[in-house]
């Protein structure tokens, strides 16, 4: 019959893996001849082409010889099992190649993937790719500053974007930051009344999160600078980041970038309302 390298050959594997497979119990080893060869017949064939084939489908060796010596009804409970984790794998690995793709555009910013999913969410409701950037440019703030709570300040971001005046709320600025990169007139009554109604939304939606007691991209109420450089990122990103600090703080809110309450003073709306940052 057969010789270890014409068994390896018909079977598309090498003689190394052949003996591989003896050494770790798979394929029994066949006594030697009398001229001093081992010999292989049929079945070993058989359970070779077996093992290779369950080998390349990504199943760990360990496993495969109960696999060899189990029923029908077992067999097919196993393999579904397999596929089932392969594809797992299948999605841990895409999604490892999403982050690879951003690395290579140099896109990440150091940002954790929940970021960048959020990110890509964002586009997914419309907001525009310039406030896309400028979020990006904000969360490397808060991810220097705070790396540990990001992650978990990210699903309650992308719970808010269930709320129609949070996705409404984006569409306004995104309007606003496409008008001011385009050299559109920021002080016409058009671009006013857009920031009017994002300074309203954002004081709604800060007034029902503070009263609720929500304190989310603030650990620290004496660390000052991480907001102070939001702001000062919202100013370079779009010339109309002032006038809609302005309009927070005739609502009563400091800035867009915390939820801190001012004291009633001149210029303060008489609403008390006042306009949450767009997630900070």
């Amino acid at each position: 019959m057969l010789t270890i390298g014409q068994l390896a050959s018909y079977a598309g594997v090498t003689v190394r893996a052949v003996r591989h497979y003896h050494q770790v119990g798979l394929l029994p080893e066949p006594d030697r001849d009398a001229s001093g060869y081992r010999r292989y017949g049929a079945s070993a064939v058989v359970a070779l082409l077996k093992i290779r084939t369950l080998a390349e489908a990504g199943v760990p060796l360990s496993e495969i010889d109960s696999l060899l010596r189990a029923g029908e009804a077992d067999f097919a409970a196993a393999v579904d099992r397999i596929d089932h984790r392969l594809a797992d794998e299948i999605t841990r690995l895409e999604t490892s190649r999403r982050q690879i793709a951003r690395l290579a555009a140099g896109n990440s910013g150091a940002l954790p993937a929940e970021v960048l999913a959020y990110l890509d969410r964002l586009r997914t409701i419309g907001v525009s790719e310039q406030l896309v950037a400028a979020e990006h440019d904000g969360w490397i703030l808060i991810a220097a500053r705070w790396p540990d709570q990001v992650r978990e300040w990210v699903p309650v971001k992308v719970a808010q974007l269930e709320d129609p005046r949070m996705v409404r709320l984006y569409l306004v600025l995104s309007e606003l930051v496409d008008e001011g990169q385009a050299g559109g007139t920021l002080r016409d009554e058009a671009a006013f009344r857009l920031m009017e109604e994002a300074a309203d939304i954002m004081a709604e939606l800060a007034e029902e999160s503070y009263a609720a007691g929500e304190t989310v991209g603030r650990s620290d109420p004496a660390d000052d600078l991480p907001f102070e450089l939001l702001d000062a990122l919202a100013d370079e990103h779009h010339p109309g980041a002032r006038i809609m600090r302005d309009l927070m703080r005739r609502r009563g809110w400091s800035s867009w970038t915390r939820q801190e309450k001012v004291p009633p003073g001149p210029g303060r709306e008489a609403t008390g309302a006042a306009p949450s940052s767009v997630g900070r």
